[in-house]
């Protein structure tokens, strides 16, 4: 990153990528941030929650200014292509420049909110910058709760102004957030023997965009877990399919740029699906050719599943899942281009004999 500017944000953020800082495990960040207010001689405090604040006065003249605070939040969305080996608890990000893009080696980057944490720590650290009095913030556990804006109490900021560094454009403040409701449901289901003459294969949407539920739903980004969905339901009515087990998405707020699932088809069947695969990529890749590029399917075979879920509860899960909506809802009446509800379908998973 040594290229990039400003050079001492830039500097900051790679010291942050070193250290790891998943969603509701964030000891070593918040550590982290502690040593580095202290090792400024920094007014620095944590407090039950697990927020960070650290205070720097105002430079010569500016001393009685009111004081601001700047805020942003220690954790980030951990996300993994499946086929990176990556410990989110452990290992550090690894970065790289493509282009005008700062990007991460096979998982996400962190810039939501690392790149807020970065700022604060360049202010905190400049010695050319006037201004007035300084409280940089770093709040726990945004991404799945807001747990350490909740539990701050009060008193613990005392300053006038608050400006979030939780945004992605420069040059632009907004006036609102996205906000989120979980539905979980479950569906129990059955499994049955697969029947003599079919083939097992495995069957992976990749290579999609990906992005935030709720920041990104407006930019027509494809969700791999309809994909998939939609494949299977069309094969479904075109073969004997027998889908055997579904790992597609992860994280509530992200929307899946990866879906897996183990199906079997009669064996008779096995070149006729390859090229319905094809022919569907295809297709999807010019609905979505602006957004898409770099989608791709795959199948590869494997061992032949004992078992697979009961055909008709399988066809009537995913005929639920092809009518479940994904996208905007309704955009806001008052601002322009401002979502003002929307739904991502996040994660289908089985687990035993349930489909969560």
């Amino acid at each position: 990153m040594a290229q990039l500017k400003p050079q001492s944000v830039f500097d900051c953020f790679a010291q942050i990528n070193q250290v790891p800082r998943p969603s509701k495990r964030e000891e070593k960040i918040t550590a982290f941030l502690r040593k580095f207010g202290e090792d400024l001689g920094l007014e620095t405090l944590v407090d039950e929650a697990g927020n960070v604040l650290i205070r720097k006065p105002g430079t010569p003249g500016f001393e009685n200014r009111k004081t601001v605070i700047l805020q942003s939040h220690q954790d980030m969305v951990c996300e993994k292509n499946k086929d990176v080996e990556f410990d989110f608890d452990n290992d550090a990000i690894q970065t790289y420049v493509d282009g005008d893009w700062l990007k991460a080696k096979g998982t996400t980057l962190g810039a939501d909110d690392g790149i807020g944490i970065a700022m604060e720590m360049a202010l905190l650290k400049a010695n050319d910058i006037e201004h007035g009095p300084i409280e940089c913030v770093f709040t726990r556990d945004e991404e799945t709760g807001l747990t350490g804006a909740f539990e701050m109490k009060p008193g613990f900021m005392t300053g006038d102004y608050l400006i979030n560094l939780d945004s992605e454009d420069e040059g632009q403040l907004f006036v609102s957030c996205a906000g989120g409701v979980r539905t979980e449901a479950t569906y129990t289901v059955d499994e049955e023997k697969l029947p003599e003459g079919f083939s097992t294969f495995n069957l992976v949407v990749k290579g999609l965009t990906g992005g935030h539920s709720g920041d990104d739903i407006n930019k027509k980004r494809a969700n791999a877990n309809k994909l998939l969905v939609r494949f299977l339901w069309e094969q479904s009515e075109k073969t004997d399919l027998r889908l055997c087990d579904i790992q597609a998405g992860g994280l509530h707020n992200a929307i899946p740029r990866e879906a897996h699932a183990t199906v079997a088809v009669p064996t008779a069947y096995v070149a006729t699906f390859g090229e319905e695969l094809q022919a569907f990529v295809e297709k999807v890749r010019d609905e979505f050719s602006a957004t898409e590029p770099e989608l791709t399917a795959v199948i590869e075979p494997v061992a032949a599943a004992p078992t697979c879920i009961c055909k008709e509860q399988a066809e009537r899960l995913l005929k639920s899942l092809s009518v479940v909506h994904n996208g905007i809802f309704a955009m806001s009446q008052d601002l322009e281009g401002l979502v003002e509800t929307s739904s991502n379908l996040a994660s289908v998973r089985k687990h035993g004999n349930q489909i969560v």
